[in-house]
């Protein structure tokens, strides 16, 4: 495997806004490729954004007005797999010519996901990723995976791969992607704590 040049995104989408995040994102991936990423990484949650600190009206036993809205803006904002979002997300990769990993709310049916998407530096769709087990109070809002999207994808710049957040932490999941033969070993997080560094 030669190197190459990875960009590892830090910053904020436009909260609950898909239109606004994916024209971020398109801002973000032109300026890293400029510097000459081949690889851009998107935090997990980017699109429509991680729900910080919202409790969508949510106490056991009953639920308010406000927020059933706030859940209904968070859910409006949320990608269908496939559709417009992802068909989008393909385009800034394409156009930039860099291999894409972006954590995305997923919207399925009746059940938000926490998701990464993987894209080609062609502007292909490759492939998913959905979060195992949301850590905590994420269960509020978000599904659990089956454990049946665990890609690793064969690409020019190595086998790409990628877990989210506290799925870090669980051995028998990394394991499973060492087993795979990942190379390019992604972890989009939201999480700002020292934890992570």
């Amino acid at each position: 495997m030669n190197s190459i040049r990875a960009a590892v995104v830090q910053a904020s989408p436009c909260p609950f806004d898909r239109e606004g995040s994916l024209e971020r994102v398109a801002e973000l991936t032109r300026e890293a490729t400029n510097d000459g990423s081949q690889l851009v990484v998107f935090p997990e949650a980017f699109i429509s954004a991680y729900p910080w600190g919202a409790s969508f009206g949510a106490t056991l036993g009953q639920r308010t007005p406000e927020g059933r809205e706030e859940f209904r803006r968070y859910w409006d904002s949320a990608v269908e797999v496939p559709g417009p979002a992802v068909d989008r997300l393909a385009e800034i990769a394409g156009e930039n010519q860099a291999h894409l990993v972006i954590g995305v709310i997923e919207r399925d049916q009746g059940t938000l996901y926490c998701t990464v998407l993987f894209f080609a530096a062609d502007g292909s769709y490759l492939g998913k990723h959905r979060k195992l087990m949301p850590t905590a109070s994420e269960r509020l809002v978000w599904g659990f995976g089956d454990g049946s999207t665990l890609p690793v994808f064969e690409t020019p710049l190595g086998k790409i791969g990628a877990v989210i957040c506290w799925e870090n932490y669980m051995p028998l999941l990394r394991m499973a992607m060492y087993s795979k033969g990942i190379q390019l070993y992604c972890a989009p997080t939201a999480d700002s704590r020292d934890t992570w560094l």
